[in-house]
């Protein structure tokens, strides 16, 4: 299945869930989309519950159906908790980190941004949206990209970041810290529920 780029708005009020972190898609229409979408909200079983968390999450981050299940089965190879160390894996993907540090308005446009070769990350050119960087790594943009309107646009938005990123808007350059503790990453997901959806 190809990566969804439709109306992320849609998807949004589908899931009955911000995928741009900000509320923005269901400020004005809190209810699902369509002709019907007000009486929509019927109750579903517990398949459809998990199922439906699994996608909020895979569309949050912009990942196809083959890739969300690969960083899952990474995840649970990994020590700790799975449902935990499937987030820490998805906010540690280049394409989400660029976004963090506010270089991109959203992680589509982050995606874009690294797809077209903006990004340096240790000083060495990575256009792979779902590069891993490693805690400790940096940053920054290439230097015939430090006009880029876009980037500048979106740097000048930008109010507040995360506590394990860092960004020096004066090098143009940000440091990835440290992976993020759990109660730094969205409240409004239940992890283990996409556990149980893999594990069922």
């Amino acid at each position: 299945m190809a990566r969804y780029t439709g109306p992320a708005y849609k998807k949004a009020r589908r899931l009955n869930f911000s995928l741009l972190e900000n509320g923005k898609e269901l400020a004005r229409r809190p209810y699902a989309p369509g002709m019907h979408g007000v009486d929509r909200r019927k109750k579903i079983s517990e398949y459809g519950v998990q199922l439906q968390e699994k996608q909020k999450v895979r569309l949050m981050y912009g990942l196809t159906e083959k890739q969300f299940r690969k960083v899952f089965e990474r995840a649970s190879r990994m020590k700790g908790v799975a449902g935990e160390n499937l987030l820490k894996l998805l906010e540690s993907r280049l394409d989400n980190l660029v976004y963090r540090m506010g270089l991109s308005k959203t992680r589509r446009g982050a995606r874009q941004v690294v797809n077209h070769g903006h990004i340096l990350v240790n000083g060495i050119k990575v256009d792979i949206p779902s590069f891993q960087v490693k805690p400790g790594s940096i940053i920054s943009i290439k230097e015939n990209s430090l006009e880029h309107k876009a980037i500048k646009e979106s740097l000048e938005a930008t109010l507040n970041r995360p506590a394990y990123v860092d960004f020096d808007t004066k090098k143009m350059a940000g440091t990835f810290v440290r992976l993020p503790d759990r109660s730094e990453l969205n409240s409004e997901i239940n992890e283990s529920l996409i556990v149980e959806f893999y594990n069922r």
